[in-house]
């Protein structure tokens, strides 16, 4: 298996464990962060999560669409050190409109069915991060970027 190849299975199989991320966004240079749950797409360039337009975080997406995701499967252990996974996507984030959002909803629902009123409640911003790199980091320093965008 190339690498490339293994690095994406190390990202979909942390993808398919956990439902949360932490989102950076910012504001005059000031980082905000939030728990989001999220989805990825098959192909890995796009990361989806729902919030609501009236909230602060899509005012600075509004006006900032940079973000940084970060998705990990640490246990709060020391064994953490050793064993941890932790993946941060950069890229930029828009909210989906027009016919894809049904599609990528669909999506979003198959991993959230709990959120579904949440989420498709007409306050609700559908998002979607088009991820420019990924930044993988394990046993501890152990990091590799895996560039999704040419």
């Amino acid at each position: 298996m190339k690498d490339t190849e293994a690095l994406k299975k190390v990202i979909k199989d942390l993808f398919t464990l956990e439902k949360l991320a932490v989102i950076a966004t910012q504001k005059d240079g000031q980082p905000f962060t939030n728990l989001v749950a999220f989805v990825a797409t098959d192909d890995l360039k796009h990361l989806l999560f729902v919030t609501n337009r009236a909230t602060r975080k899509y005012a600075r997406l509004m006006v900032d669409p940079r973000v940084s995701m970060m998705i990990d499967n640490r246990q709060n252990q020391a064994s953490d050190f050793r064993d941890a996974t932790a993946v941060a996507a950069l890229g930029k984030a828009a909210e989906v409109k027009g016919p894809e959002r049904a599609d990528l909803m669909k999506l979003y629902l198959s991993k959230h069915p709990h959120l579904k009123a949440f989420a498709t409640a007409p306050t609700c911003a559908l998002i979607k991060l088009k991820v420019d790199r990924y930044d993988i980091v394990r046993r501890f320093q152990n990091v590799v970027d895996l560039w999704m965008t040419p």
